[in-house]
């Protein structure tokens, strides 16, 4: 089971989030309680293990604007978080190796989302960021072959009962895991990351596309 510990603004929370297992941490862009600057990242992310997968995520930015602050954030990966047309997304695939592209729970655009050049898929509540549980099952609208990443008003009291009834690829939470926004809780996170991998119905050992190689262990 991936997991994704989000909406980080400081490098106790990144610190902490890797301490308690999680394989990716996102820092956002967008305009957000959580937002955070490119170079305030950088001062983050360089201070991360190798085979942490940092992600920027972006809301409704050009390709070019995007890879720029990316590379200015020293992020592996970029999450798009907004109406992306798939000829943007492909772009920024060009320059950024991997490409999470999010969806609302219910777009029309769900079933489609292989034509954004990822199979790194992320369905997320209606409201993205507003930490309200949605209909899981709308999740099921995504292709067969992408790697679905379920985000939306996860906690650790819930996140077992969503891996359980969708069984994604991965998990992304942000406000679920939080004392204050933008502050991360150890114990929350810590809780998070073990009930999203103990109802996993097998072992997640890690991808060749991915910075780690979990088999290696």
């Amino acid at each position: 089971m991936f997991v994704k510990i989000c909406g980080i603004t400081n490098e106790d929370d990144a610190l902490l989030a890797v301490a308690m297992g999680a394989d990716a941490v996102g820092f956002i862009f967008a305009p957000s309680k959580r937002q955070i600057a490119p170079q305030q990242a950088y001062d983050i992310t360089r201070r991360l293990p190798p085979e942490v997968l940092t992600v920027g995520v972006f809301r409704n930015e050009l390709p070019a604007r995007v890879i720029e602050q990316a590379h200015k954030a020293g992020v592996k990966a970029v999450q798009l978080h907004g109406r992306e047309t798939p000829a943007q997304t492909i772009e920024v695939g060009q320059q950024m190796r991997w490409v999470i592209k999010a969806f609302a729970a219910g777009d029309e655009r769900l079933p489609h989302a292989l034509d954004y050049g990822t199979d790194l898929v992320l369905v997320d509540a209606p409201n993205p960021g507003s930490g309200k549980v949605f209909d899981w099952s709308l999740a099921t609208d995504a292709p067969d072959a992408s790697r679905l990443i379920l985000a939306g008003g996860l906690t650790p009291d819930n996140v077992a009962a969503a891996v359980d009834e969708v069984q994604p690829w991965g998990v992304d939470v942000a406000s679920g895991v939080e004392s204050a926004p933008g502050r991360k809780d150890a114990l929350a996170v810590k809780r998070f990351v073990e009930n999203a991998r103990s109802a996993a119905s097998t072992p997640y050992l890690g991808d060749e596309d991915l910075p780690y190689d979990w088999d290696a262990e």
